[in-house]
């Protein structure tokens, strides 16, 4: 086999395993070797919780989502809500403090997360929530989200995200039950690997102060392990949110959120193994790394694919399966049916990950951010 057929299979497989193989992984690992539970915590009743909003110009929505947050089944004594506005250029901060918020702080625009640390510093809660201003919370959401801090080895929790169609183009909720699906089984099996803005928390002693430019999302999971706590799913507590209407929104918004991702892969301590069990460490690889990477895999298999033809049926096969899903997304743009939009957003999906490198690599990325345009 000459080297370029090596590259070819590497490539190849890599990206089947990283989109297929490892939730058929995931899934042995679950049935044959499930996590071991840990004696519970002595937490009693139901810890007080600090539930924090980052918002920036979000007049239109803040109201509704303290009215959603105090409307949830959870102790109102044990329950404290803070909205931190983010330099908000509107009247977000006077919406949230008339909607009842029991703390509305009203910073200097310095990005997402200072405006969570600044709510974190004020918070009274043993276990401090986080959500977005957008997102609407089920009522029983938040006793949920806590449960699995009965496990004194758990540091931090996400809940389940639903996506609201707008019956637009985007495919994004395909995607994203496949997601959850992979998280529910991470969460047997060890620590999830990453997070969602809409629904989580940590132990107020687990809260870390992270750069900036770095998301909570990301950054938390693994950096919660390398630290000695596990990073949990909770599947039943649950959110929703609007889900961008149109597959280029969904591309401008992946290609933004991987501006973030970048530095925490490259420079952030994704990449270390300090601190990693190595199943954990496979998790990683399989799910961050592999999935970040996927566009620079493809590219490598259509160019040698290309140079293999001639030798075998298994690269002309390749090579019409990446032209033909090519061809399936530029032709949704004028016949938009379910198997072309799908081929479409896989596409633009997989550009927006090698987008979001060049513009980390080319301007930096900034702390601040502003709501997904359709989102509200």
């Amino acid at each position: 086999m000459t080297t370029l057929a090596i590259v070819f299979w590497i490539c190849a497989g890599l990206l089947v395993y990283a989109h297929a193989g490892y939730g058929v992984l995931l899934a042995l690992l679950a049935r044959v070797r499930p996590r071991r539970a840990s004696a519970p915590d002595p937490l009693g009743e139901l810890p007080s919780v600090s539930v924090i909003v980052a918002a920036y110009a979000e007049q239109d929505v803040i109201a509704a989502r303290v009215a959603n947050l105090r409307g949830l089944d959870y102790p109102a004594d044990r329950l404290e809500l803070i909205v931190a506005s983010d330099g908000s250029p509107d009247a977000t901060a006077e919406q949230a403090r008339a909607a009842g918020a029991d703390v509305v702080l009203e910073l200097p625009r310095g990005g997402k997360i200072r405006a969570q640390d600044a709510g974190v510093a004020r918070a009274r809660g043993r276990i401090v929530a986080f959500s977005d201003a957008n997102v609407t919370w089920e009522r029983d959401a938040l006793i949920r989200l806590v449960e699995p801090f009965a496990d004194p080895r758990v540091g931090y929790v996400c809940g389940d995200v639903r996506l609201l169609s707008q019956r637009g183009d985007n495919q994004e909720g395909l995607y994203w039950r496949y997601e959850m699906g992979l998280r529910g089984l991470e969460s047997r099996v060890g620590s999830i690997t990453g997070g969602n803005g809409a629904i989580y928390a940590t132990r107020r002693e687990a809260y870390l102060i992270v750069d900036p430019i770095m998301g909570h999302d990301l950054s938390f999971p693994f950096k919660m392990v390398k630290q000695g706590w596990r990073a949990a799913y909770a599947p039943a507590a649950r959110a929703s949110e609007k889900m961008v209407p149109t597959l280029e929104g969904e591309f401008a918004r992946k290609r933004r959120m991987m501006g973030h991702t970048w530095p925490i892969v490259v420079r952030g301590g994704m990449l270390s193994p300090r601190g990693y069990d190595p199943l954990y460490a496979l998790m990683i690889f399989s799910h961050r790394i592999l999935r970040y990477v996927s566009p620079f895999l493809h590219l490598i298999v259509l160019a040698t694919s290309i140079a293999l033809l001639g030798h075998g049926w298994v690269y002309a096969a390749a090579l019409a399966l990446q032209v033909a899903v090519l061809l399936a997304a530029i032709a949704a743009r004028a016949i938009p049916i379910k198997p072309l939009l799908v081929a479409r957003y896989y596409v633009l999906t997989t550009v927006s990950l090698a987008a979001g490198l060049w513009d980390w690599l080319t301007r930096g990325t900034p702390a601040g951010w502003d709501p997904a345009e359709g989102t509200r």
